[in-house]
């Protein structure tokens, strides 16, 4: 991903909110992208927030939201204004796919994210077992549920930092695209 040592106010101001079910490893990949290290983390009671600047000039606002059940039902709350969402699932857990496939439908239905570009991260892509892109595609049933935004599915490994530039490009991408699509419908809406 990369850090830039450039003047922030310069930087394309970018809300991004992370979510998934608790396990998945947001708050392991939020921290290996601010600090390019592994720290030991504990679920997240809240939420945990920090700034990534990439080398896009985009400053990243990325909300990692708490995970456990009592938690999901806030979800919501965080929504307003975002450009984006990345939703983290692990790879590995087959029994939970069903569950994550629920929440991020909720996700999906909320009219605070009509064309909100989303970006699933696989994660735990370094232990036996874990599911695929394609595989994660399918489960989630993606193809029906984001056909009216941008989407991309990455496989990722939040300990070693694998697929994680490769993601945050598309979320740059597709928040910049989404961002710039929400200004010009402004200005439509403004003429007339």
């Amino acid at each position: 991903m990369g850090l830039r040592n450039s003047k922030q106010s310069k930087a394309k101001q970018v809300q991004v909110l992370m979510l998934g079910l608790d396990s998945a490893g947001k708050s392991t990949l939020l921290y290996k992208l601010k600090f390019n290290d592994v720290f030991l983390t504990s679920p997240t009671i809240g939420f945990n927030v920090e700034m990534i600047e990439t080398r896009e000039n985009v400053a990243i606002t990325l909300w990692d939201v708490g995970g456990q059940h009592k938690m999901r039902s806030i979800w919501g709350d965080y929504l307003e204004n975002i450009h984006g969402l990345v939703f983290v699932v692990d790879s590995t857990d087959k029994q939970r796919l069903e569950e994550s496939k629920k929440e991020l439908e909720l996700i999906l239905r909320n009219d605070r994210t009509k064309n909100v570009p989303v970006v699933v991260l696989a994660n735990k892509q370094d232990l036996a077992g874990a599911l695929g892109a394609e595989e994660i595609t399918r489960k989630l049933n993606m193809k029906k549920h984001c056909y009216d935004r941008n989407w991309y599915v990455q496989p990722c490994c939040a300990i070693t930092g694998e697929g994680l530039s490769e993601a945050f490009r598309k979320v740059t991408t597709f928040a910049k695209s989404y961002m710039k699509s929400k200004q010009e419908a402004f200005a439509i809406f403004k003429q007339n």
